[in-house]
């Protein structure tokens, strides 16, 4: 017995002491796993990334930290870990390629959190749909529509697609399309649209409005209202130019002119 004892003494002292290194460098790992995830998560959130993003890139630091080193201390008990690298590729690119649509949604979606090309509350034109958006996820966009419907777009989709921001900018301009009689005094029009456009509710004081004479159209003398305002208030500031142009030239006796056509009967005899 005491043979035995002494034989398998140099092999139990060598396999405690890796054991007691495995359980080392575990709770070592954890430890810097922990503090690497917090930093990520930090060095995020000062950057003014999104929340959600800060929180995946800390959580994925962890794991891959706890990973590699739960691999690297297999190597300590003779296991071969080449095997194990072998299958956590082929794992990855089976996963990559059966999860193709949903990976390129989720890059997207870092994409949109780290570029912000638009934030929850503007108003966004982006695949073909307008509303509010609502919300800004790894895998796909939530807007509400002006009549308050969800549509769920994915992020591959925003991303691959023109996105139109309405609410980026603080000023907007309200461009209103009119058009007058061939018969009227353009020297008169314009005196009147000039005067309605300075009166408009609403209207910025700095940029102004501007009054553009476009083109002889086909029925009508064709002209653009164009008034500044701050974005907050671009339908408000719409409706009441729209409904001033109106009333005002209606007051001057300048005739808005239904589209026509002029038929002229010709006797052969």
């Amino acid at each position: 017995m005491d043979e035995t004892i002494k034989e398998l003494l140099p092999t139990l002292t060598s396999y405690g002491l890796r054991v007691l290194g495995a359980l080392v460098g575990l709770w070592a790992a954890f430890r810097v796993a922990s503090w690497l995830s917090g930093k990520v998560t930090k060095q995020i959130r000062q950057r003014n990334i999104d929340e959600t993003l800060a929180i995946f890139f800390g959580g994925l630091t962890r794991w891959l930290v706890l990973a590699a080193s739960i691999i690297a201390l297999l190597g300590m008990f003779g296991i071969e870990t080449t095997s194990f690298a072998a299958i956590i590729a082929s794992a990855g690119l089976a996963i990559g390629l059966a999860f193709q649509g949903t990976l390129s949604n989720f890059a997207a979606g870092v994409m949109l959190l780290v570029f912000r090309p638009f934030r929850v509350g503007d108003l966004v034109n982006v695949a073909g749909q307008l509303g509010v958006v609502a919300e800004i996820g790894l895998f796909v966009c939530a807007l509400d529509t002006l009549d308050n419907r969800r549509i769920i777009i994915p992020n591959s989709k925003v991303a691959a697609d023109t996105i139109e921001n309405l609410t980026a900018n603080p000023k907007r301009r309200v461009d209103i399309d009119v058009g007058v009689s061939y018969s009227a005094d353009l020297r008169v029009v314009r005196d009147v649209l000039e005067k309605t456009a300075a009166a408009i509710p609403g209207r910025d004081p700095q940029l102004g409005h501007q009054i553009i004479l476009l083109e002889l159209g086909g029925s009508s003398i064709n002209w653009q209202v164009r008034v500044w305002c701050d974005t907050d208030a671009y339908w408000d500031v719409w409706d009441a130019t729209v409904l001033a142009i109106k009333e005002s030239l209606d007051a001057a006796g300048v005739e808005i002119p239904f589209p026509q056509m002029d038929v002229h009967m010709h006797n052969a005899a």
